[in-house]
């Protein structure tokens, strides 16, 4: 006679507390994870204006005034580009949308698509102008907020920054190393991929204003704002050149994409590596999944901020392996 065994399994109360309060935790973060957002982008600007900050605590400058002088230079800065290119930029912009829907409108006659079709998508999205006028609205809060918590980090950062490595304990001094790192790390990333993004701007805007091609200065602002999405970007930037090139002629539309083409060329063989040679450091495959990622879980914000964030993630799980390794 075969006895049966039963294996019997006991699950402490400790354990249920565990993952209750684990999965708590998680839908926390899910509930509040675009304040968390906000505050990692203050992070970010808080890491790229430090060492600025130092330079001028250095040369005998308050800090409380060297934060107000820094902050007030690009607030005024931002203000004085807007007001010398705003009327340009509006004029050149709104004839660019109707262009580029022109050109479109030219693509249902050529592949012989039912026009009606597209009218109902023109309609829809007009109709959405009130949640576009809210999601400005929202994020110019955004924008308020992220200055306001930059200058409260930028004024408290040592304060803060001892407080965050207290929960470690003895290893508080490791953890403060790796949240320098982290700081540095991020605010190389920062400042690099400003001076790229102004770099491919000004030669998009060269190039195009080369050719003799119509709007070139909202087309080189769209290039240098898409150049902070690495690989997916550039790509995205030529495509509306291209398209209002072709309106002209195909040879343009070819002199065109090979202004991109040589333009990303100089970006990746010589501006890459003599800016960012510190500062991002991943794998282009990590950066693609990076970007999918984030792009699927939050939109344009997620792809904006995935390298960052992976970043912060590598450079974690690398000190994390060498602690392990010291201790073994």
């Amino acid at each position: 006679m075969i006895k049966r065994m039963t294996r019997r399994i006991d699950i402490s109360w400790k354990t249920i507390i565990f993952v209750t309060a684990f999965f708590i935790l998680l839908w926390i973060i899910f509930k509040i994870l675009d304040i968390i957002l906000l505050f990692f982008v203050a992070f970010i600007f808080m890491s790229a204006l430090t060492p600025i900050i130092e330079r001028l605590v250095k040369w005998k400058v308050p800090k409380s005034l060297a934060v107000i002088v820094v902050v007030l230079s690009i607030i005024l800065g931002i203000i004085g580009a807007l007001a010398v290119g705003i009327t340009p930029l509006v004029t050149q912009t709104s004839n660019l949308g109707s262009k580029l829907s022109e050109t479109v409108a030219l693509f249902p006659q050529t592949l012989r698509l039912d026009q009606s079709v597209i009218s109902q998508e023109v309609s829809r999205l007009s109709g959405q102008a009130v949640s576009i006028t809210v999601d400005i609205f929202r994020n110019v809060i955004g924008f308020v907020s992220v200055l306001v918590i930059t200058i409260y980090l930028l004024l408290d950062r040592e304060k803060i920054e001892g407080y965050a490595t207290s929960f470690f304990g003895p290893r508080q001094d490791r953890a403060k190393k790796i949240l320098r790192m982290i700081e540095d790390k991020l605010g190389d990333w920062l400042r690099g991929q400003l001076v790229l993004s102004l770099a491919v701007g000004v030669m998009v805007y060269i190039g195009l204003v080369a050719l003799g091609l119509d709007y070139a200065l909202p087309l080189a602002i769209i290039a240098g704002f898409l150049e902070v999405v690495p690989v997916l970007g550039p790509i995205i930037s030529a495509i509306p050149a291209i398209l209002l090139a072709l309106t002209v002629s195909p040879l343009l539309a070819l002199l065109v994409a090979g202004v991109y083409f040589v333009i990303q060329e100089l970006e990746g063989h010589l501006l890459v590596p003599l800016i960012m040679k510190r500062a991002v450091g991943l794998n282009p495959i990590l950066v693609i999944l990076a970007i999918s990622v984030g792009s699927r879980l939050l939109g344009l914000g997620g792809a904006l901020l995935a390298v960052p964030i992976a970043v912060v993630i590598q450079l974690i799980l690398q000190e994390s392996l060498k602690i392990e390794e010291e201790l073994s």
